[in-house]
């Protein structure tokens, strides 16, 4: 080997190995800072653009989840105003059953129609109000509403079920006058009480369909997020156990070094005499 004060082969040799072991010194470092085996796109482009996208989509079904959950409470407010509609009617048809009985004198008889009135206009009023954030799906003022189905603004749609009299086949006018119309009534009530809870039973359906869509959705968010996860996440173990390889080659590397730049004052042992 050419001894040199000029050029020290050894040297710039140990320098370069030193350099290298710094270099992936930081690139570990910054693997356990943020936990990713890739952070950017200079880490791979490929996985760094695939994992974005699938970012991308992941995040947009929360939008989607927040659209089936207003689904979700729209339909059970109209569920809640139709159980009390329901209810309403059963009592509305004992009220026509009571009145039709031709021994009933005058003033009971009045009370019981006067009772059914009140009955059957509580029922507008639990229709016009069964709204969430605006919207009913009970009233008869929509005819249908369509929500969030996946991330590329397909939709799932669910028909309103009108819970109002006219959609249950009466009228604001609805009553009886005497003991033959007020049975002639009680076929009238439960024919719209057939309706109402046929209406009910085909909410109840659409409700569970979104339920089960919204199930679907977060089962599909969770295996996206994972499967980012195995494209960009690190190895924390081995990034630890590397970690404490790459400083124990660094402090070997400055000794090998030092070293290799004490060889040149070897020379000056030539020219001593």
């Amino acid at each position: 080997m050419l001894n040199s004060i000029n050029t020290n082969t050894s040297a710039m040799i140990a320098l370069q190995n030193l350099n290298s072991t710094a270099s992936e010194l930081a690139q570990t470092q910054t693997l356990i800072n943020t936990g990713k085996k890739i952070s950017s796109a200079k880490d791979n482009g490929a996985i760094w653009s695939m994992a974005k996208m699938q970012t991308s989509s992941a995040d947009s079904l929360n939008s989607v989840k927040d659209s089936l959950q207003r689904g979700q409470s729209t339909i059970d407010v109209a569920l809640a105003a139709g159980d009390t509609i329901t209810s309403l009617l059963s009592t509305m048809k004992e009220k026509a059953l009571a009145a039709s009985d031709t021994s009933l004198n005058t003033a009971s008889f009045n009370a019981l129609k006067a009772d059914f009135e009140s009955l059957r206009d509580q029922i507008t009023k639990a229709a016009t109000n069964a709204k969430f954030n605006g919207v009913s799906l009970a009233d008869g003022t929509t005819a249908k509403l369509a929500f969030l189905a996946n991330s590329d603004g397909g939709t799932l749609t669910i028909n309103a079920q009108t819970l109002s009299l006219t959609g249950l086949g009466l009228t604001a006018t609805s009553t009886f006058t005497d003991a033959a119309s007020a049975k002639t009534m009680i076929a009238t009530i439960t024919a719209s009480l057939q309706t109402a809870t046929n209406k009910l039973a085909s909410l109840g359906t659409a409700s569970t369909g979104l339920d089960t869509h919204l199930t679907f959705v977060g089962k599909l968010q969770d295996s996206l997020n994972a499967g980012v996860g195995n494209l960009v996440d690190a190895d924390m173990a081995k990034a630890s156990a590397k970690l404490q390889s790459l400083q124990t080659k660094q402090q070997l590397g400055v000794q090998a070094l030092s070293i290799a730049n004490q060889s040149p004052q070897s020379i000056l042992s030539l020219f001593k005499g």
